[in-house]
């Protein structure tokens, strides 16, 4: 079996008919690139949510008052104020697998400087924060815990506050602005992070003193949250566990017996693992979804191989019945119309490749979406392409080798 020669054979008759050669394999070449352009769609959108989501925070872990609300249950004023000085202190000196924790207060109003003013909120927090949260301070500096502990009226301005406040470019540090009518003396400005992919200004918050706020501000003595950092993000579900006993002891939870059932927690755990696996699952969903529906299209392309193989074993009935009686065999045969299917896919299946690139760098230069080609995604698409050439061609190619000889010189 000489497969020179059949390549040689495979590559006249696919030239020979150009025109149906190419639209043949253009069913092929638009399900490659579909299927590469809509994973690259479906693997950017994952990392940009991962990328957001690891800009919430490092590690972190979100604990606020109040039961996990299900099916729109309004619940008690009182139990909005079930996390207490005594349960940051605990988790801060008992749990072992947190590197930074702060507790959080917040309150929303009217900054003033001058004639200029601007709504944004304030949140108390301690020195903690900036590591959980990753930020940091551009100009000046953070408050002290000096500060802390004296209740100062001492703040950190966002960029976007100072850009409204300060509009003529002016220093804000050292500046006394107001909180509706409470003065705050400027200590720092945050560096500016700009705006995430959800739309949300990172920028437009003040950080001050948690003492402060819970007194001055708000006159409370329980707090908005707390938030912590787990010390990697392998010990995440261990942190947020001995968090969760620490608390329900602290309030007085009972545990399950024999003839009663547990308390419920009083608190809600959220850990930014949590957050990115959920959001993980529906981009993987959507990313199968996409994938499927441009598979489609490599089916079909199959199905258009399979047709063009067809037609061909029936045009060139007489030339296998000749190529048989001089000593041709089935197999000869068979091999000769595979390899033109194949030849038909994989060539579709190349050029597919490059406008399937081409054409998720296009969507991320003209629509501004985010997109990741990963390399297996391509290695899949060359494969299932091969694959579909082999698998459309076969059948035509196994009825070319069974043709009768004599049957085939007479066909007209």
């Amino acid at each position: 079996m000489n497969y020179s020669n059949l390549f040689k054979i495979a590559i006249r008759a696919i030239f020979a008919n150009k025109m149906r050669s190419f639209l043949t394999a253009l069913g092929i070449i638009i399900g490659v690139a579909s299927v590469i352009t809509m994973l690259a769609i479906g693997q950017g959108s994952k990392r940009s949510i991962q990328a957001n989501i690891a800009e919430m925070g490092s590690n972190m872990i979100m604990i606020s008052p109040g039961a996990d609300m299900r099916g729109g249950v309004r619940q008690d004023p009182s139990a909005m104020e079930t996390l207490k000085m005594t349960d940051y202190q605990n988790i801060k000196d008992e749990c072992n697998y947190i590197k930074a924790i702060s507790p959080t207060v917040n309150s929303s109003g009217q900054w003033i400087y001058g004639n200029n003013n601007t709504q944004s909120t304030i949140y108390g927090v301690n020195r903690d924060y900036l590591d959980i949260r990753q930020l940091s301070v551009d100009d000046g500096e953070m408050f002290t815990d000096q500060d802390i502990k004296s209740n100062a009226k001492v703040c950190v301005l966002g960029r976007t506050v100072v850009d409204y406040l300060f509009p003529d470019g002016s220093d804000p540090v050292g500046k006394v602005v107001r909180f509706n009518s409470i003065p705050f003396r400027v200590v720092g400005v945050l560096k500016k992070k700009g705006y995430n992919s959800m739309g949300m200004d990172q920028d437009d918050l003040v950080l001050a003193p948690y003492t402060s706020v819970m007194k001055r501000i708000l006159a409370q003595t329980y707090l908005g949250g707390i938030v912590c950092s787990a010390i990697t993000e392998d010990v995440t579900d261990k942190a947020t566990d001995q968090i969760s006993t620490i608390l329900r002891r602290n309030h007085k939870l009972k545990e399950a017996t024999d003839t009663s059932e547990a308390d419920d927690d009083d608190f809600t755990i959220r850990s930014q693992e949590e957050l990115s696996s959920m959001m993980n699952s529906t981009t993987n969903m959507l990313t199968i979804l996409l994938g499927c529906v441009a598979g489609i299209s490599l089916i079909v392309g199959g199905i258009g191989i399979m047709n063009i193989m067809y037609v061909s074993v029936t045009e060139r009935t007489r030339e296998i019945g000749l190529r048989m009686s001089v000593g041709a065999r089935g197999i000869d045969i068979l091999n000769q119309f595979l390899i033109e299917a194949v030849m038909l896919s994989v060539t579709g299946g190349l050029i597919g490749v490059f406008l399937g690139v081409g054409a998720s760098y296009a969507v991320k230069f003209f629509a501004h979406w985010p997109i990741y080609i990963e390399l297996w995604t391509i290695i899949m698409s060359f494969a299932v392409c091969t694959f579909t050439g082999v698998f459309f061609g076969w059948y035509p190619a196994k009825k070319a080798a069974q043709l009768d000889p004599i049957e085939a010189i007479r066909y007209e």
